[in-house]
């Protein structure tokens, strides 16, 4: 394995551990390919009954892919760059299909392609310390790993909120969404993996069955706080149902109060264009198959660093760090429908995409 993935197999339990934890446990290829490696490994072996995935060093689980290499490739003119996005497409694809229980352990910040490789999960644990977002559109980029897909499976417009404005939320957001499935309280996750460990599994029923006893255990440890999405699900209903990204932000911004006049301003400072693209994304996906989203994604981000704002958008937030992007355009009311539908053109023939295999 790389060293920044640890693996080992006990009591017919795989864990699979992300071991970058200066950087977030954030996703590198060579860590998109030994867990794919591992995964297609443990999914033909009879011993392996379940898979628990975690990220080391108690602050993220994974703070999405490494998009300082991002920049430093597409200035290198690197192909693998766009082979990233490949591998790590076909890695989403795989944990969403996979054959065995794959239970992730987003404790910390799960970001980005943290979402990528948690949302397909069959059992997705969030703790206090959970911090979630697709936060894309900060740095030009959309959401992608598949996001088009389960944010528009999210309830009501909480999908286009969320991939719009990026928004950080906690446990009780990501359970009301339907982006988690189960809390335990943060000191409990080294307590549950122990417990695992501490058995012998006769198949992956028994796994699940072991993980539901221990979360009820600890059911009285109550989520720790409410839900700002439940709070503001009927006013984002209404607000991100709107026909365009401008409309939406033209809605909020007459609409009163804290909330409004922070999603304003926090959409303001958004890649127009990447916002006008990610609602497509969304709205479209809504019809899609997850294998047909996934090839959609790639399509787009062909074009995202080539004719977008993503190399800007990573200079002026991560590299620079001046916070002052010059998005292109810089105008929402600037942006051409035709700009943004050339983010959907197919990018192969159907039978030479990259991601063909996926079925359909």
């Amino acid at each position: 394995m790389t060293e920044f993935v640890s693996t080992s197999v006990q009591g017919g339990v795989a864990y699979l551990t992300l071991t970058r934890p200066q950087a977030l446990n954030a996703l590198s290829l060579d860590m998109i390919r030994a867990m794919t490696d591992a995964l297609h490994r443990w999914e033909s072996d009879p011993a392996v009954h379940a898979v628990v995935v975690a990220g080391a060093g108690g602050k993220a689980f994974c703070a999405g892919g490494d998009i300082r290499w991002f920049h430093q490739a597409f200035h290198a003119n690197d192909p693998l760059l766009d082979q990233f996005f490949v591998e790590e497409y076909a890695l989403n694809h795989l944990i969403h299909r996979y054959a065995k229980p794959y239970i992730a352990l987003m404790d910390g910040v799960v970001m980005g392609g943290g979402m990528g490789i948690s949302q397909g999960a069959r059992l997705r644990i969030v703790t206090d310390r959970t911090k979630m977002a697709m936060p894309e559109t900060n740095i030009g980029l959309f959401p992608d790993v598949g996001g088009g897909w389960f944010l528009a499976r999210t309830q009501g417009r909480i999908g286009e909120y969320l991939g719009l404005t990026g928004a950080v939320i906690h446990a009780a957001d990501a359970l009301f969404a339907k982006l988690a499935d189960a809390y335990l309280p943060s000191n409990a996750v080294a307590e549950l993996v122990a417990s695992l460990q501490a058995n012998a599994f006769q198949g992956s029923d028994a796994v699940l069955a072991h993980i539901a006893t221990f979360t009820r255990q600890h059911a009285d440890a109550c989520v720790p706080q409410e839900s700002n999405l439940a709070r503001q699900a009927s006013l984002i209903d209404e607000m991100f149902a709107k026909a365009t990204a401008q409309d939406i932000l033209h809605a909020i911004s007459d609409t009163a109060g804290d909330w409004a006049a922070q999603t304003a301003a926090t959409l303001r400072s958004r890649s127009p264009l990447m916002l006008c693209v990610t609602l497509e994304q969304i709205r479209r996906a809504r019809t899609m198959s997850l294998e047909d989203e996934l090839r959609m994604e790639l399509d787009m981000m062909h074009d995202v660093f080539r004719h977008g704002d993503g190399i800007e958008g990573i200079r002026a937030l991560v590299i620079d760090k001046d916070h002052q992007p010059k998005w292109n355009p810089a105008r929402l009311d600037e942006v051409t429908l035709a700009r943004v539908r050339a983010f959907f053109d197919g990018k192969w023939r159907h039978e030479a995409h990259p991601l063909a295999g996926l079925g359909s």
